[in-house]
This record gives structure tokens, sequence and C-alpha cells, in this order.
């Protein structure tokens, strides 16, 4: 089965390993993008809570003298921004229209309109983080208050105190744990390539074991097993597959001992009628020269006789045959023939070279086996003659690899639900032919003698109306086997 889709491009083991590294990769991303917001906000938030808490120390203890002394003040802002925690200030003061400071001014618009109008409302002050031209400042705002009490409380004075701190080292140290988070993902990767490849080798070893058990199977190692480790679900599929394949091996195994017992019922049974049929048709024979002195009604009675017992002789003999194919015991004799010599042979020897009608390339010569040659022709022949209609035909050709043999007639053809199955065993197209003189054998066996000498045969109806039978026989065919010359008289031209 094929994947589609882009998944089909890559195999499950690189899948398997994509998908870890991927969850690998957003878990490192995610922990790192987490611990890189609160470590920022731990280094901002101690930074701000140190400064803002020293700074308010530090507006408390402020006491100017009004109106603002200019030049005492400035001091006052130096003396302060010397105490600065933790980093250095810039400090400057606001009463009114006066402003003071006690060192450089800040980048402008640091001080917002915002941070402003939180200053005279906020008694406890104000702080806001701002960023500047490309720099980040903390800004706070501290209102003083008078130390005269109206009504029990303090009064702003209205003068209010800023510091301006830089939060340069902050931003040094928020970005060297960037850099550290992101020089650590690709080692941090690379680490987890290691456990990725393990598991998916151990994730596909099983997948690959059940994938050579299957070929195995398939090349008809029945008794493949495959080894179950632990509990896990790969366990359970290994188990199923081995149970699976024990049933699978059984039920072969009684399919091959019910086929071994028919092939051996077969050719028992024709082995023990031989014997008899052979005394049978030494009676008929004689019958048959006596049937002319004897009365009609006798004379026909012999010749049913007679012609009733050629028929079960041939069907024996195709019997045997088939056994022979089915048990594997079919051997090639193989012979150098010239191929048109041999047809005019099988068509001269059964007195057909009158009606059937032969297109031979002539010096074309091939190694086969000449008797079952002559069956392949004779059945052909035969059957064309009796199942089709005259005038039949035999064209021989040879094509650089093979020799074509073509048999046609002009009868009404074959059809089409016969096709399929025109030369399966016992099967007769027409069932109105169930008596007739034919087995329904004898295509099988000629379809078992190609496939013998590693060639092919086709059946179709021709263009022109009848059946065309074409066989194809490899020039450099199946190597000749010696064997045992097939026992019994040489009755080839079975019919189906």
């Amino acid at each position: 089965m094929k994947i589609p889709g882009a998944a089909a491009a890559f195999g499950v083991r690189t899948r398997l390993v994509l998908a870890f590294l991927l969850v690998a990769a957003v878990s490192a991303v995610t922990t790192a993008a987490l611990t890189y917001r609160e470590a920022r906000s731990a280094v901002l938030e101690r930074a701000q809570d140190t400064a803002v808490a020293s700074f308010r120390e530090e507006a408390e203890r402020f006491v100017p003298g009004l109106p603002l002394d200019r030049e005492a003040t400035r001091w006052a802002l130096y003396d302060i921004a010397a105490r600065s925690k933790p980093h250095p200030w810039i400090v400057f003061a606001e009463y009114g229209s006066v402003r003071i400071s006690s060192g450089d001014r800040p980048a402008s618009g640091v001080l917002t309109a915002e941070l402003r109008r939180s200053a005279r409302t906020a008694p406890r002050g104000a702080f806001q983080r701002v960023v500047k031209g490309g720099d980040a400042y903390l800004t706070i705002a501290m209102p003083v208050m008078t130390r005269a009490v109206a009504g029990g409380r303090a009064v702003p004075s209205g003068l209010v105190l800023y510091a301006v701190m830089p939060l340069a080292n902050e931003e040094t140290d928020i970005d060297a744990l960037v850099t550290a988070a992101r020089d650590g993902a690709l080692p941090g990767l690379a680490v987890a390539l290691v456990p990725a490849l393990f598991a998916a080798r151990s994730v596909l070893r099983p997948v690959r074991e059940l994938r050579r058990a299957a070929h195995s199977m398939g090349g008809g190692q029945l008794d493949t097993r495959i080894a179950v480790r632990g509990r896990d679900e790969m366990a359970d599929l290994a188990r199923t597959f081995n149970a699976s394949a024990a049933r699978l091996e059984h039920s072969v195994q009684e399919l091959k001992d019910a086929g071994a017992r028919a092939r051996r019922f077969a050719s028992d049974v024709s082995h023990e009628l031989r014997t008899p049929l052979a005394g049978m048709l030494a009676v008929t024979d004689v019958l048959d020269e006596d049937a002319g002195r004897l009365d009609p009604e006798t004379a026909r009675a012999v010749r049913l006789i007679s012609a009733e017992t050629g028929k079960l002789a041939l069907l024996v003999e195709d019997l045997m045959e088939m056994s022979r194919f089915d048990a594997r015991a079919a051997e090639l004799n193989t012979d150098e023939v010239d191929a048109a010599e041999a047809v005019r042979r099988t068509l001269s020897g059964r007195q057909w070279h009158d009606r059937v009608g032969a297109e031979l390339a002539e010096g074309v010569r091939i190694r086969l086996d000449p008797r079952r040659f002559d069956v392949i022709v004779a059945n052909l022949v035969g059957n064309a003659l009796r199942h089709g209609a005259e005038p039949v035909t035999v064209r021989l050709s040879p094509r650089p690899d093979t020799l074509v043999v073509e048999v046609r007639d002009h009868g009404p053809g074959i059809a089409d639900t016969a096709l399929p199955h025109i030369f399966d065993r016992f099967y007769k197209a027409d069932a109105a032919r169930s008596r007739s003189s034919g087995s329904g054998l004898g295509l099988a066996i000629t379809q078992e003698n190609v496939r013998l000498h590693g060639g092919t045969i086709r059946a179709r109806n021709a263009p022109g109306g009848g059946a065309l039978f074409t066989v194809e026989l490899p020039f450099e065919g199946p190597a000749s086997r010696q064997g045992p010359p097939a026992d019994g008289p040489r009755r080839t031209a079975a019919t189906p």
C-alpha cells in the first residue's frame, strides 16, 4: 500500500526521527521562552524594586528649603545620585517651572506626561519602564512631602524628584539569557537525536521482522514465525501474526494433503483401469471386424460398445497425463526438430492434411519435445475440426525469440462467458455437448505441455469470425530433461 502525499517520500524511520526531533524542538523552545520570560521579569523587577525603595528613602529624607535655592538643590541631587542603587541615577527636581538636574539629561521623552500625572496624584510615587532610541530606562517619580502638619497629616510640597536609571546591565543579562537559550538549542537537538534513533530502531525492528516473515511466507515458507519480545502492542502484533501463520500453514497443509490424495486416487484408478481396458479394446477390435456379419441390432450395439470403450481409454490416458502434471512428474525429452515438418507429420498421421490448410515457414528449427509438440498441435486442430467449422488453418511463423503456432477455424467462435474458462479441466463451452467425444481435458493438457516448454497459449475470437488459438514457444526454452517415457499407448488427440 502506497501512502499518498508528501509523507510517501519519507520512510517510517525518517518520520519517527523527525517527529521526535520536532517534539524536542518544541519542548526546548517552549521551555526557553517560559524561562526567558520569568528570568527577564525577575531581573527587571529586582532592579526596579531596589531602585524604587532606595529612591523613596532618599525622597523622604530630602527636606528642601522653599523657595528653592538652585545651587543648594543641585548639590542635594548630586548627593542623592551618589547613593543610587543598584545602578547610577540621573536625579533632578521639578518645582513648577523650575528644573534642576544632577547631571546630563536623559533622552527626550523618557519622563512621560503619564508619569508626571501619576506623581501628582500618588503620595508614594510612581515608576515606569520606557524604551527610547533602543535603550531601556527605569523612571521613578517621588513627590516630596512637607514636614509641616496640617490637620495631622503631611501634604505635598509641590516639589517632585525624578530618577532615571539606565537598564543597560539588565538588558545585557537578558540578552545573555537569549544567547544561552539559542546556543543550547542545537546541542540539545543533537543530544535528542540519539534517543530518537534508538526509539525508531526499537519500533521498526519488529516491523522489519514482520516484513521479512511476510516475504518468507509469500515465498512458500509457511513455517516462518516471529520472535515475541515484551508485552507491548508490537508483541501483540507478533503473536497475532504467528497465530495467523500457524492457521494458514495448517489450512494449506490440509489442502495439499487433499490434493495429493485426489491426484493419487486419479492415478491409481487410471492404472487399475488400464489392464481391463486393454483387454476390452482387443475384444472390441475383434467385434468391429465381425460386426458386418451380425444382425443390424447386434451390430449397432457392438459398434456403440466399441466407441464408448475407445472414449474410456482416451479418458484414462488423459487422466494419467494430468496426474503426471499435477505430481510434477511430467518431463521433457527434447530434440532439435524442423518445426514445419513436425506439424506436417501431425496432420498426415491423423489424415487431416486434406481438411486442414497449412501456412508453414520453412527451415525453422527449434529444440522441443516432439511427442508433446505433436499433442499440442493435434489437440488444437482436432478441437477446431470438431467444435468449429472448416476451413481450419495452421500457421507457423518465427519471431525473434519465439516460435508462434496459430490454429484458426471459421465456426461460431467462443462465447465471451466461456473464454476465461476455456483451458479449465472438464470444461465444455456447450452444455449440450455433455456426451460429446471429448473428455474436456484436451485443452488443459495442451496448456500444461505449453507451460512445460516455457511458452504461453491464448484463445480469442478472430476478427473475421471463428476461434483463434495462439501458442508461443521460446527458442531458448527449458533445458532438456531426460526421464522415463510415459506409460501406456500414445493416444495424442485428446479433445476438450
